[in-house]
């Protein structure tokens, strides 16, 4: 009898099981979600910008993740396994785009936050973040969308004339919009080249890929940074460095570590969908904390995009459906869908 089961790949075999991998994702979806109303509290209370916000982001966050390496590195000694390292050339382009695209798309996002609201900024480039890789995939790589998917990034579109025409109050402003925009071209350029890259089946540690994305950030960001102005004007340093120290933890080296262990187990379709969990505790966050008021109309408009991007995973699902055997090498892990 042929059974039904396939061999796990190396990277599932070391991984968690599927019920905690999807905890992990939910919990990093969940950070990724606080990020954006951190950055507006920073804004508020130190004067912090949006180049300078996203500079000590990338800086904490590799000060983090470089003690963890080091830590790693001490407990279990790493063994290069023969044929398993990443040609130069390619591990160049991997962490260089990974971290120009990183780059942009975080620093957009803060820009999108300041300007029109932690709701809408984040909605958007969420919504239009997997419209455009879905676009981007059929135009560079001839991957086909399908009624399915032709339907969802109609809905998403549809989603963002409503958004950005029912905001009402100047609470939806078109530079916002537009930079959020801006920040979803950064997210689709990482998930287009991590989609790529995987289709090559080549050896990558998404570990280092996070570290060396950081250090090219922190580098890139640095003299815009000091234009802008790194140091924070506060009379609260206290909460200012907790906010600093909490950006860098939880939503950038914890959320990442989380991310790449559940991507490296669950599907990809299937992670796109649990991390719809970031736009929601980004919209309950903004309500709370912040003050702002959602509308009718931007409630509908959220609702078309979230639900255009349900409807890419189950068209992704189905298109990869029939080519799943036990022959069938593993899926690359999905890009990050964090917007900050």
């Amino acid at each position: 009898m042929r059974s039904s089961l396939r061999p796990r790949s190396p990277l599932t075999a070391s991984g968690p099981p599927v019920g905690r991998a999807l905890l992990f994702l939910a919990v990093a979806g969940a950070a990724w979600g606080t990020v954006g109303a951190a950055a507006a509290l920073l804004h508020r209370f130190a004067g912090l910008g949006p180049v300078a916000l996203s500079f000590w982001r990338c800086a904490g966050g590799l000060a983090l993740m470089l003690g963890w390496s080091a830590v790693r590195r001490a407990a279990r000694p790493a063994r290069r396994m023969p044929g398993a390292l990443e040609p130069t050339g390619r591990r160049l382009l991997r962490v260089l785009g990974t971290g120009c695209g990183m780059t942009l798309f975080q620093t957009a996002y803060f820009a999108a936050v300041l300007d029109t609201g932690l709701a809408v900024g984040t909605v958007v480039t969420l919504g239009a973040g997997p419209v455009l890789i879905a676009l981007g995939a059929r135009l560079l790589m001839g991957e086909r969308l399908g009624y399915g998917g032709l339907a969802a990034v109609s809905g998403a579109l549809t989603g963002l004339v409503v958004l950005v025409l029912g905001g009402g109050g100047g609470t939806v402003r078109p530079l916002g919009v537009g930079l959020a925009l801006l920040s979803a071209v950064g997210y689709a350029g990482v998930g287009l080249l991590a989609r790529r890259l995987g289709r090559d089946g080549g050896p990558a540690d998404h570990g280092s890929t996070t570290t060396w994305a950081l250090a090219v950030g922190a580098v890139c960001l640095l003299p815009w940074g000091l234009a802008e102005g790194l140091l924070p004007h506060t009379e609260e340093p206290g909460r200012v460095l907790g906010l600093l120290m909490y950006v860098a933890a939880v939503p950038t080296a914890l959320a990442y570590v989380l991310y790449f262990a559940g991507a490296a187990v669950v599907r990809a379709a299937t992670t796109s969908v649990v991390m719809l969990i970031e736009p929601v505790a980004a919209a309950v966050l903004a309500v709370a904390l912040l003050g702002e008021r959602l509308t009718g109309a931007m409630l509908l408009g959220t609702g078309l995009l979230l639900t255009a991007v349900s409807g890419l995973a189950v068209a992704e699902t189905r298109a990869a459906a029939p080519v799943l055997g036990p022959a069938a090498a593993p899926a690359a892990p999905a890009a990050p869908r964090d917007p900050g």
